[in-house]
């Protein structure tokens, strides 16, 4: 997956507009994708460094491609993903034409093979999407696919912080601080990229699991805020009808069950963590 992102980034359009080069930061002490980086630089012209962070830690891995970049905006994605050749040049012109912190874009799935019926139906691997220019909360932000001016790094409080460790929840993080700090951030629909949907994540149990993790890391963030009360509420009222609707699945297809025993599986994460109590971390 990562030879085919490098082939696809050698190919996009800048119009003239800039110039860019590649940072990979491998998150692997045995340094499994050096191979790969010393066979794509044979054939291509572009500026492509790689650099080793040695603790498996994405928000260590993700700042380190920070402070080896050289131009001035920074784009994120992910190694198992891969864009359109406008990608690159839609996030630029957008954010010129918006003159904002950032710019975020769409993830897409895509499928090698054919996918469970329940899994298309159910839209489990889609994600909002939302009209160019509309101002992001925090909490519809990531980094898989995003162009940030580097300034925003020069605040040492809005980097990636590494004690979220291999659990994720550092780009929101990142995001929410840096909104707060004044930054602003907007959504360009048409610089899509590409997400790799292997089958084993075709699997129920995957998004099960994955709901408990990011539940529970969202519980434990909402402990720190205001309105907690109120907000507990609210997750106990959802709990209580998704709780209703599960049997309703059973009639309406095995994509509606799912949908909704993950909703109740984010909301048990989310009460463990709210309690302070441990749950699965690593993704």
């Amino acid at each position: 997956m990562l030879a085919r992102l490098l082939v696809k980034l050698q190919d996009q359009a800048t119009d003239d507009l800039f110039t860019y080069s590649i940072v990979v930061v491998d998150n692997d002490c045995s340094q499994s994708a050096k191979t790969t980086l010393s066979s794509f630089r044979e054939e291509t012209s572009l500026d492509i460094q790689y650099y080793v962070e040695p603790e498996q830690n994405i928000a260590l891995a993700r700042n380190k491609a920070v402070e080896n970049a050289k131009g001035n905006l920074v784009a994120f994605i992910d190694d198992d993903e891969f864009p359109t050749s406008q990608w690159l040049l839609n996030l630029y012109k957008t954010y010129i034409q918006y003159n904002v912190g950032g710019v975020l874009g769409p993830v897409l799935p895509h499928f090698n093979g054919n996918p469970p019926d329940w899994l298309i139906r159910g839209k489990f691997c889609e994600r909002k999407s939302d009209y160019t220019g509309k101002t992001l909360h925090w909490d519809d932000t990531r980094t898989g696919n995003v162009l940030l001016n580097k300034l925003i790094f020069d605040d040492t409080n809005c980097r990636f912080d590494g004690a979220f460790g291999r659990s994720g929840g550092e780009d929101i993080d990142f995001f929410k601080k840096s909104i707060k700090s004044g930054r602003t951030f907007v959504w360009c629909n048409e610089a899509p990229v590409y997400e790799e949907v292997p089958p084993e994540r075709w699997k129920e149990s995957f998004y099960l699991k994955k709901n408990f993790r990011i539940g529970g890391l969202n519980g434990k963030r909402k402990r720190k805020e205001n309105g907690k009360l109120k907000l507990f509420l609210k997750v106990t009222s959802a709990s209580i009808i998704y709780s209703f609707l599960l049997p309703i699945g059973i009639f309406t297809g095995r994509h509606f069950f799912l949908k909704y025993l993950c909703k109740l599986t984010y909301n048990i994460g989310w009460f463990l963590g709210f309690c302070g109590m441990p749950v699965r971390r690593d993704r």
